[in-house]
């Protein structure tokens, strides 16, 4: 099924024309590359893989038919690689958002699935974090043992809910982009979400029509007066998303998020000032 008939504009493409992976029997050498290259591009959230981190031995073990693409998955998702690019640095419920979206291709619907693995994590640790997504009856109905894991959050299926679709948007940022590049860094995308049980806004990947933005303003984050106290001669004015930046005074202060309303004709200068005081531009719209 299409996943939408907005999905060029909203970056999904690339998987509503894409086929399911899938190692079959009897597969070629070049079939079975093709799936370890999608199962690495997967659970990996499209970071970059050196050739020095390949898992060569499980590599060889899926190729020689001795493990299935599941228990491959599995092996990569507890490896050192995986820890290191996303269980050491972030905080839990930033590692529980990355498990669903790597191992089960969607992202959590409610407060209760994060509380779950929370206490799932802390009484039996990481490992049995990692099995509870691949030994779950959910990834054997939507992938069995050889079927590739795929972003399944952004189809219509039976038991997918409406708000997994638009939560799936805060944690996919385009298929260009992986899951160690985006602006948010190590922080969660939706635990003010499911916190509040609050809906989540759909926001375009970067690149698409209308401005870019990697994601949505917080609610808290008012724009300031326009700069200037004039639209300038142009008339537009642009609204300018700023994480990290440092406040004036002492002790400094980084604010998480703070937008301004800019003229066009002082865009230029404001973005230049932003970066030199540290913040990371997120998000230009037109106002």
């Amino acid at each position: 099924m299409a996943i939408t008939a907005a999905a060029s504009r909203l970056g999904t493409s690339a998987f509503s024309d894409t086929a399911k992976v899938e190692l079959r029997p009897n597969a070629s050498k070049e079939d079975v590359q093709n799936v370890i290259r999608a199962i690495y591009r997967q659970v990996l959230g499209n970071d970059y893989l050196m050739a020095s981190e390949r898992l060569t031995s499980a590599e060889s073990l899926l190729a020689d038919g001795n493990i299935s693409v599941r228990e491959f998955v599995r092996i990569l998702a507890k490896s050192e690689l995986y820890k290191t690019k996303f269980f050491y640095n972030n905080f839990q419920t930033r590692v529980i958002e990355l498990n669903y979206k790597h191992l089960l291709g969607r992202a959590p619907y409610d407060e209760s699935e994060v509380i779950y693995h929370l206490d799932l994590w802390n009484d039996q640790g990481y490992d049995a974090e990692i099995d509870s997504y691949i030994d779950s009856p959910e990834y054997t109905a939507s992938f069995g043992d050889n079927i590739v894991p795929f972003y399944r959050g952004f189809e219509t299926q039976t038991g997918q809910k409406q708000v997994g679709f638009n939560r799936m948007f805060k944690l996919y940022r385009g298929y260009a982009n992986s899951d160690r590049s985006q602006a948010g860094g190590s922080n969660s995308r939706l635990a003010r979400d499911l916190a509040m049980n609050l809906p989540t806004t759909i926001v375009k990947p970067s690149g698409s029509e209308g401005g870019w933005s990697f994601y949505s303003a917080s609610s808290d984050s008012a724009p300031r007066n326009c700069l200037g106290g004039s639209y300038g001669e142009s008339g537009r004015v642009y609204r300018l998303e700023v994480a990290g930046i440092r406040q004036p005074g002492y002790p400094g202060v980084r604010r998480s998020s703070v937008a301004f309303l800019v003229p066009y004709e002082n865009l230029s200068n404001k973005m230049q000032q932003v970066l030199r005081s540290g913040g990371k531009i997120i998000s230009v719209t037109q106002a």
